[in-house]
């Protein structure tokens, strides 16, 4: 099943402290971009998270964006007074009262704004990047598994734009008798109006030199083979878009040579046709990992 490089997947889990969140989104590339986006605390994860992705996907361009909404209870909780700072900020207070031979009650909200007043204490997050890890292992088995659903979309589409050559190859190959015929009677139309007589055996040869030049026997041969060969690659369970592409070039290659030798119209229509049919494939292949 062949897979494509444009896909997106979410997956979201309430651990511990908070809410952790991963959404993937992938595109076509040539080789393999990963662009992860990390919370602070989570930033030591990026190499185990560049190796997941290595050993799950082999080309595209994917961004990783991991989202932590911390539990407000959690915040809260973490949120402490700075007893000592504040012991010495009443004393201070205390100590200039006196001093001024004024009573007076201290400003608490001031005081709490005083810095390092409050101290919020940075909880371990072992336990929370674990669970993100496990959670970017769900999420990447649905990033594949909407790759390959839209694989399948595109190889029914391959498939379809496939039978449509083979019905163009056909159609060819109905011609060729009629081709061949009408260019025999061509040239020996033209030689038999030449003011000079031509040598016995000559205009056989002349046709069959023509014939050689416009027979396009071994395209639409190399076109059904590479038909076989592109069907047979769809099968296997492996990374095949760069071999589609290859197999594309060869196609559209075979259609020129076609186009070049048309004599009638049915074979350059034909040939158009071809072109048309390979283009829209290869629009689509390079979508496929």
């Amino acid at each position: 099943m062949i897979r494509s490089m444009t896909a997106y997947a979410t997956r979201s889990l309430q651990a511990g402290r908070g809410q952790l969140v991963w959404e993937l989104r992938s595109v076509n590339q040539r080789y393999l971009d990963l662009s992860p986006r990390l919370p602070e605390d989570f930033r030591s994860l990026e190499p185990d998270i560049r190796q997941r992705f290595k050993e799950a996907l082999n080309r595209g361009k994917v961004e990783a964006n991991l989202k932590y909404q911390p539990d407000p209870d959690a915040v809260s909780a973490d949120i402490k007074l700075n007893r000592e700072l504040a012991s010495a900020l009443l004393r201070c207070h205390g100590e200039l009262a006196d001093m001024g031979r004024e009573a007076s009650s201290p400003d608490l909200i001031h005081l709490l704004n005083w810095p390092g007043m409050i101290v919020q204490e940075r909880p371990d997050f072992d336990a929370e990047r674990r669970a993100a890890m496990e959670l970017l292992d769900e999420a990447i088995e649905a990033l594949i598994q909407a790759r390959e659903q839209e694989g399948a979309a595109i190889a029914e589409m391959i498939e379809s734009r496939l039978a449509g050559i083979e019905v163009q190859v056909e159609q060819v190959s109905e011609h060729l008798p009629e081709i061949r015929t009408a260019l025999d009677q061509r040239f020996r139309d033209r030689l038999a109006n030449l003011p000079q007589p031509v040598e016995p055996g000559r205009i056989e040869q002349e046709v069959v030199l023509q014939l050689q030049k416009l027979d396009v026997d071994e395209e639409l041969d190399r076109l059904r083979a590479h038909v076989a060969e592109i069907r047979r690659v769809l099968t296997l369970d492996e990374p095949v878009g760069r071999r589609l592409d290859f197999l594309m070039q060869e196609l559209n290659r075979e259609a020129n040579t076609l186009g070049s030798k048309a004599s009638v119209v049915e074979t350059g229509q034909a040939a158009v046709e071809l072109k048309v049919l390979i283009e829209q494939m290869r629009e689509q292949i390079q979508n496929v990992e």
